[in-house]
């Protein structure tokens, strides 16, 4: 499947974002940039840049591959995207507060009730409360693709612990060390400041029971969470704690930390632990990754949890796709970045177009993530179709369907030479007193060649995001 190519219009004209890489990599010699891609990988590997794979025996730990051809993006270009996702960031957090309140969305017909009185993600503890600073989803990834059209979609939205983050920055420091002589020639806007950004935004929402400067953590599952690597990057780059649930316990109605001084309270909790093992008080009761008794603390004031309890509500795919009516519903204006047109199977027509065409659409699970539960119509069998048929039939208001895009592409280098492939893009967001978005973000790339699957946990690879400054 063709799609838009970014870096050439045709053989012998490149676009202008790659105007001067395409220069310079004319004048490189092939070795020697194959002998820079063994490097990187090398560097990765040191590093200890890897993410575990959940159900194999073998093996459970991977490399990411990364490709050294960067992805470039005009400062025009950007300029429209971001404006779009700050509309879209802003249009989330108040359907958060909505929903959790006054639900005025539900009475205006907007939204049908269902979807979110029928919701796993919408957590009755959450209602009437209101998180300090009135955000809810303080860090977000929107998941960007861009068709043959050259048309920029939203195909989903990361609201609850959006991951990726550390790969941006990991990328760009890989390529300034690798190619200080491109980054002379472009100007290039950084990521490498998102740690400072982040601890800022977080300090920005302290609760009404901090005193002085906000101490921050971030709380982590452990070592053997996919995306443990980040969050002990994350909290070195920021100079906070990474804690454990044993490390922390509610003394006076603060929740503490175990340190060397004894029991310090924390104001900010950046948590990459899911809402159903943050507290077994509240929660399940037999989690042993949370702190007991967060949650109360929280509703009275004394931590700020980030990303809020019952934001996996606005990672929900039924939700998403009535997005650009919320959108407007609550920002008065149309949406700048359209959504993926989607199916919703749980609606009687919807599932037989869906049906009759599984050959030709993804369709997913409205709470899937990584490229998990999914059916790529084009590239599976008569009989996977088959027995998804099923699965939708038994289930249909467990999945969305969207036709199969024909996503952009870029170049990878490969071992004849510069080849496209195809990408998508998750910016990433920074909610507080305000809105700060990252310029670039982390490119998934589908290495294979045609396929469309770019998920890391599913063969995909990752390059450098570059923003141009025009």
């Amino acid at each position: 499947m063709s799609g838009f190519d970014e870096m050439l219009v045709s053989d012998k004209d490149v676009r202008a974002p790659y105007s001067r890489f395409h220069s310079w990599y004319a004048q490189q010699v092939p070795q020697t940039l194959a002998q820079k891609a063994t490097e990187a990988e090398s560097f990765f590997r040191r590093t200890g840049i890897t993410f575990n794979v959940y159900g194999e025996q073998e093996a459970a730990e991977r490399l990411i591959p990364f490709d050294i051809v960067p992805r470039i993006i005009s400062g025009s270009e950007w300029g429209r995207l971001a404006e779009g996702i700050e509309q879209r960031v802003k249009a989330l957090n108040a359907f958060l507060d909505d929903i959790y309140h006054d639900q005025e969305i539900v009475r205006a017909g907007v939204v049908p009730s269902r979807l979110i009185e029928n919701n796993e993600a919408f957590l009755p503890q959450m209602v009437g409360f209101r998180p300090p600073g009135g955000v809810y989803t303080h860090i977000i990834g929107v998941d960007i693709v861009r068709t043959a059209e050259n048309q920029f979609y939203v195909l989903e939205d990361n609201a609850r612990t959006p991951s990726g983050v550390s790969y941006m920055i990991e990328n760009r420091e890989t390529m300034m060390q690798m190619f200080p002589e491109l980054f002379a020639q472009n100007r290039v806007r950084p990521v490498e400041t998102y740690p400072g950004h982040l601890r800022r935004s977080l300090s920005a929402v302290a609760p009404s029971a901090c005193s002085g400067s906000p101490r921050v953590a971030i709380l982590t599952p452990g070592i053997h969470n996919s995306a443990y690597y980040e969050h002990a990057f994350l909290a070195d780059q920021m100079g906070v704690e990474l804690v454990e649930g044993s490390d922390l316990k509610l003394i006076d109605g603060r929740i503490a930390m175990r340190t060397t001084e004894g029991y310090l309270p924390i104001d900010v909790l950046y948590r990459r632990v899911d809402d159903a093992y943050l507290d077994p008080l509240a929660f399940r009761p037999d989690s042993m990754l949370g702190v007991p008794g967060i949650m109360d603390v929280y509703r009275s004031g004394g931590i700020t949890i980030a990303n809020a309890p019952g934001t996996g509500i606005a990672d929900d795919k039924a939700i998403y796709s009535y997005m650009p009516a919320i959108v407007e519903f609550y920002t008065g204006r149309p949406a700048i970045l359209e959504n993926v047109p989607t199916f919703r199977c749980a609606e009687a027509d919807s599932l037989a177009h869906v049906l009759d065409n599984l050959h030709e659409l993804v369709v997913k699970e409205v709470h899937g993530s990584g490229g998990y539960g999914m059916l790529v119509g084009p590239a599976a069998s008569k009989a996977e179709r088959e027995a998804f048929a099923a699965k939708l039939r038994e289930r249909p208001g467990n999945y969305i369907a969207q036709p199969t895009l024909a996503l952009s592409t870029v170049p990878i280098l490969t071992e004849a030479g510069l080849a496209p492939r195809h990408v998508d893009l998750r910016p990433f967001v920074l909610v507080s007193d305000i809105v700060k978005i990252i310029p670039g973000g982390l490119t998934r790339v589908a290495l294979k060649q045609g396929s469309l699957v770019v998920n890391s946990s599913q063969g995909g690879g990752t390059k450098d995001t570059w923003v141009l400054e025009d």
